[in-house]
């Protein structure tokens, strides 16, 4: 399966600092370096503000860039229920200016993105900066960590693009899977609410 030229545009998302990255594929595993960097928003703004300046920022990088699909970081409890709920709205802001221009969006936990590029589902920030270096021929590592973690999320989606591709078009292995597909629920045009 070649997906050379796939562009991909990396997220780690964060209400404070969101690490953004557009890479794109090579031949073989190899990946290119297009553009990485990090929105910061003030911790002291109202909510609505730092949502809004974060989706006016990542609508420009995806204007400019126009990736082919997104990789996001998946949200999941990390003990702050505050700081969970932050990149939650970040992360609902994020999707919906990709659902916008019709950009599909992939979410991987960080042990996926840690085990796709360094092969060990536990590496630490230290490794993964490094790796990401060195896959992507940086002259010198991304910083902050959040630039170089959207550039984890992109290299990941890069690598397990060809295997998304082949189960969502019903191949494994270059055979057609025989598998029946459930029967979708029939639909109900009336949305009317009963009295």
């Amino acid at each position: 399966m070649n997906l050379e030229g796939l562009r991909v545009m990396g997220i780690d998302p964060g209400l404070t600092r969101c690490g953004l990255s557009v890479v794109q594929a090579g031949r073989g595993r190899a990946v290119l370096p297009v553009a990485v960097g990090v929105v910061r928003t003030p911790s002291g703004d109202d909510l609505a503000l730092r949502l809004l300046r974060l989706s006016c920022a990542v609508r420009e990088w995806m204007d400019e860039y126009r990736p082919d699909v997104v990789a996001i970081e998946r949200v999941f409890e990390r003990g702050n229920v505050s700081t969970v709920m932050h990149t939650a709205h970040a992360v609902g802001v994020l999707v919906l200016a990709a659902a916008e221009r019709e950009v599909p969006v992939h979410m991987y936990t960080p042990s996926e993105v840690k085990k796709a590029v360094s092969g060990n589902g536990r590496a630490d920030k230290r490794q993964m900066t490094t790796m990401i270096t060195r896959i992507l021929g940086l002259s010198e590592p991304p910083k902050p960590a959040d630039a170089a973690d959207a550039l984890a999320l992109a290299v990941c989606h890069c690598w397990r693009a060809p295997m998304i591709f082949r189960q969502r078009s019903g191949l494994i292995d270059g055979v057609r899977s025989t598998a029946t597909r459930p029967t979708p629920a029939p639909h109900n045009k009336d949305r009317s609410l009963p009295s």
